[in-house]
């Protein structure tokens, strides 16, 4: 179903409805990243010793899932197909994307797609230059795109971006509307209703806004890293504190008497019992290790309750943990720490799950990068490069020595030329291989004669030119 074009006004109003809509989900999952869990489940007459037990029994896993993936992503060259590999790093897109620093921000992109689902990028020009163009991350929280269709458009028909969700009562708060032709600032929250404060054209024909979507079906829903393990990481909680309650209360041994008259307290002057609110004060049992007991009555009985075995909850706590390493398709020696003499064969067969889940996260958000890149050349005014495409860093568990071998080798058996393989060598970046190129070109011997013979020659040139124009 298309989406008709609204004006300023209305996208404020809907898109306030619908972040409203959407803020409790979005919400309970910002929550349980920052450790802010709904604690486990307690009696009613659950005593503050036991209320102290269900808050330390909280174990956040969550934010684990989320940046085990999210390290394995970055972006660290972009190759237009006019430019050869040495060539990326002097591109306008790629001098854009260091001038806005996003070596750094675009984790916090990455991780905040993984988490919520969803992430938004929005690429503006500069107010002291046209020409140079800003990239800035958005929360989802903050921030809703209407769609013609939510599954296949690049770009959104208008985005509403929120400084923050208005309340009643609490005064106006900014708002900024993206479409086509330009940004409309609004202040809503205010008696009125929303109004417009102010209007900029950034005129790059469409809506400057660029959607992450970790996880998106053919109607447009997402689902992040995060929700789907919110039940899992409760059960973990509820099992912690059992055990915990296990361990505080029922984790040692209880020694019982059967059959023994207790001893009071006497008035060392008198001999009488001392009786405190009403009854005999009982002198209690010393019994350490240091003590024997002995009892003068011959059916006294002397036994022990033993601990109550934690083995159980261990292994149960262990089990929800492998449940979630399973389904969000993360190591289980990530998050239990068992590695143990593992081969290079068997560590790369255990992360094999992450390693298809982070190479799809690079075909969604790649796709998402380089049209961001590509609006950054249309806000530099350059030609936009489609074929484009950005360059991923290695994050796979190789050697130096392994990796060189095998380029080495596809260069001599495959005739692969060495030049093309630079930029796949385990950390090195767009800029090291342009400074590899100007290296190598001021290294070659040819290279260096025909300059030498070009400045040689070049003043008789001219003296020439300029005779015969004389």
């Amino acid at each position: 179903m298309a989406v008709e074009s609204v004006t300023p006004l209305t996208a404020a109003d809907q898109g306030v409805s619908r972040l409203r809509k959407d803020r409790e989900r979005l919400d309970t999952i910002d929550r349980y990243v920052r450790g802010e869990h709904d604690g486990p489940y307690t009696p009613k007459s659950a005593t503050a010793e036991y209320k102290l037990l269900a808050k330390r029994a909280v174990s956040n896993w969550l934010p684990l899932l989320v940046k085990t993936p999210a390290q394995a992503l970055a972006v660290e060259g972009y190759r237009r197909q006019d430019s050869g590999p040495e060539g990326a790093a002097s591109s306008v897109e790629w001098l854009a994307w260091q001038a806005n620093r996003m070596d750094a921000r675009q984790t916090a992109i990455h991780r905040a797609a993984l988490a919520f689902g969803l992430a938004f990028v929005v690429v503006l020009p500069s107010p002291r230059d046209s020409t140079r163009p800003v990239i800035r991350g958005v929360s989802p929280r903050l921030i809703y795109a209407a769609y013609d269709d939510p599954a296949a458009d690049e770009t959104p028909l208008w985005a509403l971006q929120l400084e923050t969700l208005p309340q009643p009562g609490k005064g106006e708060v900014r708002a900024w509307f993206y479409d086509p032709q330009g940004v409309t600032e609004l202040a809503i929250g205010g008696r009125g209703g929303a109004r417009i404060t102010g209007y900029t054209r950034h005129g790059l024909g469409v809506t400057p806004v660029v959607r992450f979507a970790a996880d998106i079906d053919l109607e447009g829903r997402v689902t992040g890293v995060v929700e789907p393990m919110i039940p899992i990481q409760d059960r973990i909680n509820q099992t912690t504190f059992d055990l915990l309650v296990a361990q505080t209360f029922g984790s040692f041994k209880v020694r019982t008497i059967a059959g023994l008259a207790p001893e009071f307290e006497r008035d060392p002057k008198t001999g009488e019992i001392i009786y405190e609110n009403g009854k005999p004060k009982v002198i209690p049992v010393q019994a350490d290790a240091s003590r024997f007991l002995v009892a003068p009555d011959p059916d006294t009985k002397f036994a022990q309750l033993d601990e109550t075995p934690l083995a159980g909850f261990l292994e149960a706590i262990e089990s929800a943990v492998r449940t979630l390493a399973a389904v969000s398709q993360t190591p289980p020696h990530y998050l239990l720490g068992s590695v143990v003499n593992l081969s290079a064969e068997a560590l790369a067969a255990a992360e094999a799950a992450l390693t298809r889940a982070v190479d799809e996260y690079k075909h969604l958000f790649g796709e998402s990068w380089e049209l961001v890149l590509r609006l950054c050349a249309r806000v530099a005014q350059v030609a936009e490069d489609e074929r484009a495409q950005v360059l991923w860093k290695d994050a796979e568990s190789r050697s130096l020595s392994q990796t060189v071998d095998a380029l080495g080798k596809a260069v001599q058996l495959l005739q692969v030329p060495p030049r093309a393989l630079w930029p796949r060598i385990p950390g090195v970046t767009s800029t090291d291989v342009e400074e590899w190129a100007q290296m190598a070109e001021d290294d070659d011997p040819a290279l260096r004669l025909a300059d030498s013979l070009t400045r040689a020659t070049a003043p008789a040139s001219e003296g020439t030119a300029g005779d015969a124009t004389a």
